[in-house]
């Protein structure tokens, strides 16, 4: 048993000895280099900018004789155009002015209440939009408000059972405001693509209606709604960034 316990004990100082030797040849620990900084970007919204658009519009017109209601209708369909605007960017506040210009094909009609056998119809050709825009920027997604003048190129015709024109009016440019709201997202370095809801209130007009069959003269009223999808390129430099 003491011969036992003699080699245990000789066994064990040996290991002790031996073990710091043994961690002295274990390999060092390899240095690395912590890897660089990575740099992100930063959407810049800032400068000029063209594009175009196209989308659905509505135009809301209600007729009326000396004070006489003599319906309501909507006129609808497609519409297609562009825009160029100049835009800059403080901090997440974005300031825009934009001019838009697009053609159009709204039209509609409605029974004449105070003209049995005739109906009103309407048809807008085009509008324009001049508007100045405020916005906020997170990176390359903007939300933004606008607003400003608004212009549509109007035609008005009565027509009678058969669709053929009874009285119409000349060529109508009427004059307006608009207030609006966009959602956009750069999606390359010069790209953005978005969408965005217009609502166009124009001033009331008294139409003089002259033709083969009636000379009547009626007030129409308004109002349009527009929403389309919109791409832009914007000129300038690569976007900013930050580490």
């Amino acid at each position: 048993m003491q011969k036992k316990l003699l080699f245990v004990t000789a066994s064990l100082v040996a290991l002790g000895a031996a073990a710091p030797a043994l961690a002295a040849d274990l390999a060092a620990r390899p240095y690395t280099k912590a890897p660089p900084m990575v740099a992100a970007a930063i959407y810049d919204w800032s400068g000029f900018y063209v594009g175009i658009n196209g989308g659905y519009g509505s135009s809301h017109s209600c007729w009326n004789i000396a004070g006489f209601s003599d319906g309501c209708h909507d006129a609808t369909g497609g519409t297609v155009g562009g825009q160029i605007g100049y835009r800059w960017q403080m901090g997440q506040l974005v300031f825009g002015v934009e001019g838009q210009g697009n053609w159009a094909d709204l039209s509609g009609s409605n029974a004449s209440f105070n003209n049995p056998g005739f109906s009103n119809t309407s048809r807008v050709d085009g509008f324009g939009l001049f508007t100045g825009q405020v916005g906020y920027a997170w990176n390359n997604v903007l939300l933004y408000a606008k607003g400003g003048a608004a212009v549509t190129g109007d035609r008005y015709s009565i027509n009678d059972l058969t669709g053929a024109v009874a009285a119409s009016t000349a060529d109508d440019t009427r004059w307006g405001g608009t207030v609006g709201v966009g959602f956009e997202v750069g999606f390359a370095q010069n790209w953005s693509v978005g969408v965005e809801y217009d609502h166009l209130f124009m001033q009331d007009r008294t139409l003089n209606f002259a033709g083969p069959a009636a000379a009547i003269t009626e007030t129409v009223g308004q109002d349009v709604d527009l929403v389309t999808a919109r791409i832009n390129y914007k000129f300038g430099g690569p976007s900013a960034a930050r580490y």
